[in-house]
Formats: structure tokens, sequence, C-alpha cells
């Protein structure tokens, strides 16, 4: 039976609503996935020493809410649908002096999202599941049975290859297959940085706003974080320099959460900083892949002459986030103190997945799916654009649309970027503020949010935005 060990306490709530709370929370946090099987009502009531009762009422419960369904002759199951995140426990009460317990729901009916415009999203319906199933069974042959033990620490050296290849081609990226090393997300790639940096306690400069994912790592190791302004064309060169920092960390393709596309005489200008100074330059270029106007601008690690950039790629968005496949590439003057410092840690990255994508690279289906993922990524983004200049153009103001999966949204309101995405919400729209990007907000800033186009098609993109339009229109300034 699926072990289930609740706390229930006689003498406090019902212990059929304690029961049902106890599964609400389950099933929200995903503990209780979709499908689960849950044990029968005698099976139950036995294991708990409660009544058939007591379990039959709150199974009862979570069917009227739709948390279970019931299959005839098989059992209650976890129902199996998408779940839109966490969701508070609604609070019930029971009707004293019945003999059958009774549920009243006394708070609101939680909305179904229809619209969600995370910018993390990736389209999912055009993803190649053929040819990645495929090499993904060619890999767990038989005659392949070293896939099933540890693997190299620095990441396969047949998908470093790749990657070498890749970067060289695509982003000028100047890199051997020895210089580079694999790891499960480019969190997990700045904690191996920060341990490979040491000293707890020195400064790193980052982007303000920026990537609040990134300056949680930093924190967490104790690193002191100084946010440097950004200009038009990026980072404030001049104040980066006044900050006395010799790290910085930078999303130069693609800035997050403004989208700025740092220009190539800025880029220069970070490097001379980085050179005079000997600091360190971690080079993010996650969207790299997706650029919508302008010509092509090399990496700044394809610019820099004397090894100060530390470049960082993913494969979560022009692939899949759940593969968790992210590289760093060291420049030399770092790859021996890595490969001393960090020779104990063990790779973080399925190695099954690795050598999946390492076939998938070397066949060419990631050159043509990257093609394929720039034509529709560009008809979405240009959709996008056109939809929220037609429907709110009037009332906000947008930037970050070169390049990438998303655009950020300034929104003229009074209301706060939180409001008005509670406001979304009720009318089952979720968008994203980027207020918690900023280390030192703006005084009276305009609450911004990134509008993702990734996982959404084109019409459920405009009929979101439509409705969102309708749903905002008291609130504009």
């Amino acid at each position: 039976m699926l072990d289930i060990s609740p706390h229930l306490v006689e003498g406090s709530d019902a212990l059929y609503l304690q029961l049902y709370r106890y599964f609400c929370t389950e099933i929200q946090s995903r503990r209780l996935p979709s499908g689960t099987r849950l044990p029968s009502v005698r099976a139950l009531s036995h294991h708990l020493r409660v009544s058939k009762t007591t379990v039959e009422t709150a199974y009862h419960q979570l069917l009227a809410e739709g948390y279970l369904e019931s299959r005839e002759r098989s059992g209650f199951y976890v129902v199996d649908v998408e779940w839109d995140g966490p969701v508070s426990v609604r609070q019930v009460k029971v009707k004293k002096k019945e003999l059958t317990p009774t549920v009243e729901v006394r708070s609101e009916p939680v909305p179904l999202i229809r619209y969600d415009f995370h910018q993390a999203q990736v389209d999912a319906e055009h993803f190649p599941f053929e040819g990645w199933r495929r090499y993904t069974n060619q890999c767990m042959q038989q005659e392949n049975q070293s896939v099933l033990y540890y693997g190299d620490r620095q990441g396969e050296l047949s998908l470093r290859e790749e990657i070498a290849r890749y970067l060289r081609q695509a982003r000028g990226v100047q890199a051997t297959a020895e210089q580079i090393v694999i790891g499960a997300g480019t969190q997990v790639m700045i904690t191996l940085l920060g341990l490979l940096f040491g000293l707890r306690g020195q400064a790193v400069a980052m982007e303000d706003p920026g990537y609040n994912g990134v300056r949680a790592v930093f924190r967490h190791l104790g690193f002191e974080i100084q946010p440097i302004p950004l200009e038009e064309d990026g980072i404030d060169v001049e104040a980066l320099g006044n900050s006395g920092a010799r790290l910085v960390y930078i999303t130069p393709s693609h800035q997050d959460p403004t989208g700025i596309v740092m220009p190539y005489a800025k880029r220069l200008k970070l490097l001379h900083w980085a050179n005079r100074t000997e600091s360190y330059i971690m080079e993010d270029d996650y969207d790299g892949e997706f650029r919508y106007s302008g010509r092509p601008i090399p990496s700044l690690q394809g610019l820099d002459t004397e090894g100060r950039v530390i470049y960082l790629g993913t494969f979560s968005k022009a692939l899949l986030p759940t593969i968790r496949i992210s590289y760093m590439v060291l420049p030399h003057s770092l790859l021996s103190i890595y490969q001393t410092r960090l020779v104990e840690f063990d790779q973080s990255a399925s190695r099954i997945h690795q050598e999946t994508l390492a076939l998938f690279m070397k066949h060419g289906d990631w050159a043509r799916h990257i093609r394929k993922m720039r034509t529709l990524y560009r008809k979405k983004h240009e959709a996008m654009l056109h939809i929220l200049q037609e429907e709110l153009g009037a009332h906000i103001r947008i930037t970050g649309h070169d390049a990438g999966m998303s655009v950020t949204v300034e929104v003229h309101s009074a209301r706060s970027s939180k409001e008005l995405a509670k406001i979304a919400e009720t009318a089952g729209i979720r968008v994203h503020p980027a207020c918690h990007k900023w280390i030192n907000p703006a005084p009276n800033a305009l609450p911004s949010f990134q509008f993702g186009f990734g996982g959404q098609s084109i019409e459920d993109m405009e009929d979101g935005i439509r409705l969102l339009s309708r749903v905002w229109k008291p609130y504009f300034s």
C-alpha cells in the first residue's frame, strides 16, 4: 500500500478534515503526482485506525473539488491534469448537529489559468520527440553498459566536443573540449565558479536589475554583491570600475530582464576593464540563439584575447529545460585551478541525457531544430509585439524586443506589479512581474512584466492579451 502517514490529532478539527487537508497539500506540492492510486477506503481506515466514514468523507470532498477521480472497480486516483502551481488549501467547517459531516467552502474558487506568459516556457509542440527517443534508445543498448556508471567529472567527452564545435561556428567562442565543464543548470555552474574562486566575502558585481536566481547563489556562497546600474546599451562600465569588484556576472545577448543587447563597442569597453584590472567576466549567453533585428554580435569570449571571460550557456531555452544541461567554457588560467580544487566533484547532469544530446548534435538534428525554432519564435515574437501594441499600446512601454523568448513591458498604472498580476489571475491569466530582479528599484518605477511567447500558440497569445487588456483597463493611468 502507498505509504501515507498524516498527523491526525484527536480533539482538534474533525479527522476527515485533517485527512482532506493532508491530501490537498500532498497533491498541490506534487508529492502525490498525477495518476497516483490512493489506498482503498477499507485499507486506509485500517492503516490509520480511523473509521471508514472518516476516509470516505475526505475522499468525496477531494472528488468534489477535482483533486481525485474514481475509476470503476479500480479505486481513487490523483487527477491527471497539468498543475498550474501551488494553491492554498481551502478553509472548511463542519456544520454541527448533523450525523453526516458536510462541507462549506468559505474561500472563492481558484481560477483556472488559461494563459501563462512565463518567459522560460518553450514550444513543446515542435520538440523532436522521435529523434530524441531514437538517440536515447541507441544510448541504452545492452552493449553500451558503461552508460550505467559514473561518467567524466567534466561531462561526457563526446558532448563537450560537439558543444565546442557548435560554439565556434554559431557564437565565435574559442574553446576546446578540455575547457568545457557540463552541469545541471546555470545555478550549478555558478556554484562551481563560486567554489573555484573561493574566499567568502569577496565582491561580485551584477547588473541591476539582473537574474535573481544567480544572485541568490552568490548570496548563499557568502559573496558581497555589488549592484551596477544599466545604461541604454548595457552595464555601466564606469560604475563597475568604481565598485572595486574583480568579478562580474552579465547577460549581454539579452539582458535579464530589460532585454538590452550589448553592442560591440560596449563589449570592447568591458573587456578593456577586465584586462586592465585583471578581473573575470562571467558571460551568461542565454537566449543567444534567438536574435530578431540587427547583425549578429560576437560573444564576449570570442573577442577576448587575454583569457578574462568565462562563457556560460544552456540548452534550456533552445531545446528543453527538463534535461538540465548547461555548460561553461573556462579560460586556461582557471582550468588547472578547477581540475585541482574541484577534482572530487562528481558530474551533476545525467550521463544518459548527455550522450543522447551528443548524438542529437552529431547527426545534425540540433542544427535543424535551431533553424526551425528561430523561424517559429520569430513569428511568435512579431505576433506578440503586434497584439501588445494593438491592445495595450497607449498604456505600456515595450523593451527588450530585439532578441530572446520574451519582451519586457512597463505598464502605466498606479497599481503595483503584484496587484496587477493578481487582477490578471482572477481572469485566468498568469503574468510575471519583474520587480524581484531589482536590488535598488528606481523611485516611482512603473510596474514591469516579462511576457514570454515560447510556450503558447499565437492564437492563445492573442486571446490572452485581448482579455488582459479588458481586465486591466480600469487600472491604467
